[in-house]
């Protein structure tokens, strides 16, 4: 390893990309050094597009998405198209974000390290690479908030589908940049509220907040932040039990 280090981040972790030769900051995702050399061989097979057999492989075919320390879960906190996405991130950019944490893991070049952190910073450089690029703070937020709501929905017993809808919620209130200053906990919680309102499954700022571990009038902040904007937030196939203009208030 060379001496190279971020400008504005000298003690800061650098992910090297070998496939594209970068160097990148894990704390601001600035490319820091370049070209480097890949010596690993190169190969290429196309068993996948087909039914033929793959002589470069021993047993069953990898699935990337369920490989790497599960960094589906890292990243979207679940398994489902939607659960993929920031907003509309292809399959192709989670899947490069992927296949670069799991050359990470490989390598041990980031052992012991925080597999979230990690997770992000791969999904940041996919994104960058495939020219929708993302911040990190709307990566962090985002993937802080898929996790909380996925526990919170389970302890609330309610359905996957208030929960996807509760996830498109918050993370299109994050990217709109309706919630500014709000913590991911209050985010992830306001947009259980406005999800559960909606549906069949309502459940009360209260009881929420009993099981987020934030005061109820915070809910109710965040929510408000949010409401105005609700007919964007939902998801285009969300089944409506109680209509937008009949959401409570607060």
């Amino acid at each position: 390893m060379s001496n190279v280090s971020c400008p504005a981040h000298p003690d800061a972790e650098l992910i090297e990309d070998h496939r594209a030769g970068d160097m990148i900051c894990m704390e601001c995702g600035l490319v820091v050094g370049d070209r480097i050399v890949d010596v690993s061989s190169e190969w290429r097979s196309f068993s996948n597009d087909s039914n033929s057999k793959d002589p470069s492989r021993v047993g069953s075919p990898e699935n990337n998405l369920m490989s790497g320390g599960g960094l589906t879960t890292s990243i979207a906190g679940g398994g489902s198209d939607e659960s993929r996405s920031l907003s509309n991130l292809q399959k192709r950019q989670a899947d490069q974000a992927n296949l670069l944490f799991k050359q990470v893991q490989e390598t041990k070049a980031l052992k012991g390290k925080n597999n979230d952190a990690v997770a992000s910073a791969c999904l940041y450089i996919a994104c960058r690479k495939d020219g929708v690029p993302r911040t990190f703070k709307e990566i962090c937020a985002v993937s802080k908030l898929s996790k909380k709501e996925s526990r919170f929905c389970g302890n609330l017993n309610l359905p996957q589908y208030v929960q996807t809808a509760a996830t498109h919620i918050a993370r299109a209130a994050v990217e709109n940049d309706l919630v500014s200053g709000r913590s991911p906990v209050s985010i992830a919680a306001a947009a259980i509220y406005m999800a559960s309102q909606a549906s069949l499954e309502k459940r009360c700022a209260k009881d929420i907040g009993d099981v987020a571990g934030v005061a109820e009038v915070t809910i109710r902040q965040s929510y408000k932040l949010m409401l105005g904007s609700a007919a964007k937030l939902f998801p285009p196939d969300f089944k409506f039990t109680t209509p937008i203009s009949e959401l409570p208030a607060a």
